[in-house]
């Protein structure tokens, strides 16, 4: 059985696409693939920084409205990207392998950590959640929003454009270019975006051949990570305009959830924690969700998308 698979197009992108046809394979010698890379509305606007783009979904709208159309069987995301509130209608997140990484890395030209840097230097990042938490360490540094590809973003930093980036670990090890890395930057610190880490196996909902075949590299433990911090976002109406962390952490059977949220006038961050059960994960995302409501988070996201538009 030969399988479409849609993918972008980037390094990246096709980095991690291989990377779980491989894993699928492992587990279902007798299916082959085939990739068609989509040209995204993500990729189209370059130019833009995420937050200010005007649509959900960009990096994979279109890969899944092929999905439903059959034009492609199954399509491979990274996790943070799939909107959660409006996720394409007619598709299933069929598995979630084993995630990687949740942390963000800070890569310099020198090495130089991010609490060393000087008075004014320019940090890049493409989204507000980083913005926010470099800013709530060092208020002293200037923020500039970037886009492009890795491999882009790193020679910014190479060509002295920007004192240093902060960056998703996760891709830098698919790409297995982690000897960039300046610092790993703390969880505690640098609280990471709901499903970071995590990769999306979609597939057309109701395709039970394919679904079936796919949750051979389900993690259950990544599942239940990912739906308490999904759950969260969600509680809190949160999208790629109001900087919220969100940590699962798995253990055994254990579960537990860490939320934050971030002001934009003033330097406060408000956080919550939350423990249970894999089982409870949805629970446990609304629970830290009500917690931090009742912290004021409603009045922090009023503050951020006053100022970028409602999300």
């Amino acid at each position: 059985m030969i399988l479409t698979v849609g993918t972008r197009g980037s390094k990246l992108a096709l980095a991690q696409t291989n990377r779980v046809l491989t894993q699928i394979k492992q587990a279902c010698p007798n299916v082959d693939f085939k990739l068609k890379v989509i040209k995204t509305l993500g990729d189209k606007e370059h130019g833009k920084p995420l937050f200010s783009i005007d649509c959900k979904g960009i990096f994979e709208k279109e890969i899944d409205q092929q999905v439903v159309s059959g034009e492609v069987d199954l399509a491979v995301h990274s996790l943070k990207d799939v909107p959660i509130v409006e996720q394409q209608t007619g598709t299933v997140i069929a598995a979630i392998p084993k995630r990687d990484s949740q942390c963000d890395v800070f890569i310099s030209k020198d090495k130089i950590s991010l609490n060393a840097l000087p008075k004014g230097a320019v940090v890049g990042t493409g989204s507000l959640r980083r913005l926010a938490e470099i800013k709530f360490i060092r208020p002293d540094l200037e923020v500039e929003p970037i886009r492009g590809n890795v491999d882009t973003r790193i020679g910014k930093v190479r060509k002295g454009e920007l004192a240093g980036i902060v960056i998703a670990e996760a891709g830098l090890e698919r790409m297995n270019i982690t000897n960039e890395i300046t610092e790993r930057l703390p969880l505690e610190q640098f609280p990471s975006a709901a499903g970071q880490g995590a990769i999306a196996i979609v597939a057309k909902e109701g395709n039970s051949d394919i679904i079936e075949l796919l949750r051979s590299v389900e993690d259950k433990a990544t599942r239940a990570e990912i739906t308490a911090e999904r759950s969260l976002v969600l509680k809190l109406e949160g999208g790629c305009r109001v900087p919220i962390g969100a940590v699962g952490h798995a253990n055994g059977n254990n579960l537990s959830l860490f939320g934050c949220i971030f002001s934009l006038n003033t330097r406060k961050k408000i956080s919550a924690t939350a423990k249970g059960t894999l089982a409870e994960a949805e629970m446990l995302g609304n629970k830290v969700g009500e917690d931090l409501i009742k912290q004021g988070a409603q009045e922090f996201e009023k503050e951020w998308r006053e100022k970028y538009g409602v999300w």
